[in-house]
Parts: structure tokens; C-alpha cells; sequence
């Protein structure tokens, strides 16, 4: 596996601009687990947002089977997203995307929508009365590209993006809830439980108070870090 790097890129939703100017480019350690050279058929379209989708539609909707209305969501049009293209560093092939990451600016539906749906009806849109925070939502890696520890890239290029440009981010809030809230570094991610020992490696930790619930059949807990704003 000598010579394997990945390149991450990442894109707006809304604008469809990706900065890939300055991509960060990174080499690969030896996988976690033995497995035989990636190999995938997924296409590569020239913009990475239209890349994202795809990948995500190949992990959540065709290997996890979950529906197409639960995996393209109402986020997804205020979300920044990155994108991982991995290459051989010795040859002329087409980099390959392989992960993706979304993470989606406040504010937030209340939880309560997930854990007691029907309450829905009873609450306000959103939750204005916590501190705002982002969320890691949609880490997706190709089967093929499990191991090489993408998912600790993803979470360490959105959350540097994310400590750099905090005014982004509640320039996002005040769009949507139409008030001004500070972003103090708060991050949430709601993990599928198998994943969870991963995020607490990354620095999450569990919040118990949230419970477990079910979204497209998978159970999810909430995990919560912070990051300090302004930090590279």
C-alpha cells in the first residue's frame, strides 16, 4: 500500500463552489485490517458536491439500505461537505473519491423529534433556546477504503475548516433563524452505535441525557466535542 495519498476537497451546497485551490493532500498509513487493493466503479463527476451525493447514495442508500428521502435531507442545501480523492503517487490515473463528510451549520430541529417523533407536531421548528452548535452528519467511506482511518481525516478537515471560520458559521445561523447566536465550538454528531468507539477516539464523548434512537432502522447515539474557535 506504499505511495497511497488522498486528496480532500471540499464544496458548498448552496453555491456549488468547492475550494480546491489549496487542497489538502495527505499520504496513508498501512490499513488497520489486511484487504486486497481498493477497487471501485464509481464514477467521477467533475464537481465534488455531485461526488458527495454519489458516494453517499452507494454507502446509505444501496449498502445500508436506507430510503432516498431519509439520506437527501433539508440540510443538505445550507451544509458544507468534503469530499476524499485518493491516488497512486507514481502514476497518471484519475484520482477516486472514496469518503465524504457533511457538516451542517445551526441551528438544529429539536431532539426531541428523534427520540419522541410523536411530539413533533407540538414543537417549534427550531431549537433556539440551547447553544448553537454544528453537526458531523453523512460520514460515508467506501467499502474498499475502510482501514486507512478516512473517517479521522474527514473529522479533522471539517472541524479545522469549522474552528477557522466561525463567522461562516453563524452568518449560516442567522440566515435560517433570522436572529444572531454565537458559535463557541460546540459539535455534535449523532453516531451509528458501531461507530461510536471511533468518535470516541476522536475526542466525543457520549451524552447519555440524549438517549438512542432509530433513524433509517440503525441506532444512533448523540456524542458531543468542542473545539476551540479560531484555532488552526
Amino acid at each position: 500500500m506504499e505511495g497511497r495519498e488522498v486528496v480532500v476537497i471540499a464544496c458548498h451546497q448552496t453555491t456549488n463552489i468547492h475550494n480546491n485551490r489549496h487542497p489538502t493532500t495527505r499520504t496513508l498509513p498501512q490499513p488497520t485490517t489486511h484487504r486486497p487493493p481498493p477497487t471501485t466503479t464509481l464514477t467521477t463527476p467533475t464537481d465534488p458536491l455531485t461526488t458527495a451525493l454519489l458516494i453517499r447514495r452507494d454507502v446509505f442508500i444501496h449498502e445500508q439500505n436506507c430510503t432516498p428521502d431519509g439520506e437527501i435531507d433539508s440540510d443538505d442545501p445550507r451544509s458544507w461537505q468534503w469530499v476524499v480523492y485518493a491516488h497512486h503517487q507514481d502514476t497518471e490515473s484519475t484520482p477516486t473519491p472514496v469518503a465524504v463528510i457533511r457538516l451542517v451549520p445551526p441551528p438544529h430541529a429539536p431532539h426531541e423529534i428523534l427520540t419522541h417523533p410523536e411530539t413533533a407536531s407540538s414543537l417549534p421548528k427550531w431549537d433556539l433556546k440551547s447553544e448553537p452548535y454544528v453537526k458531523l452528519t453523512r460520514v460515508a467511506v467506501v467499502k474498499e477504503w475502510r482501514g486507512y482511518g478516512l473517517g479521522r481525516v474527514l473529522v479533522d478537515e471539517a472541524l479545522k475548516w469549522a474552528a477557522q471560520n466561525s463567522g461562516e458559521i453563524q452568518r449560516a445561523f442567522r440566515d435560517v433563524a433570522g436572529v444572531e447566536g454565537e458559535w463557541k465550538g460546540l459539535v455534535l454528531v449523532h453516531a451509528q452505535v458501531q461507530v461510536e468507539g471511533m468518535y470516541k477516539r476522536l475526542g466525543f464523548e457520549t451524552d447519555e441525557a440524549l438517549g438512542r434512537w432509530d433513524e433509517e432502522g440503525i441506532e444512533h447515539v448523540g456524542m458531543w466535542r468542542r473545539v476551540s474557535v479560531g484555532s488552526s
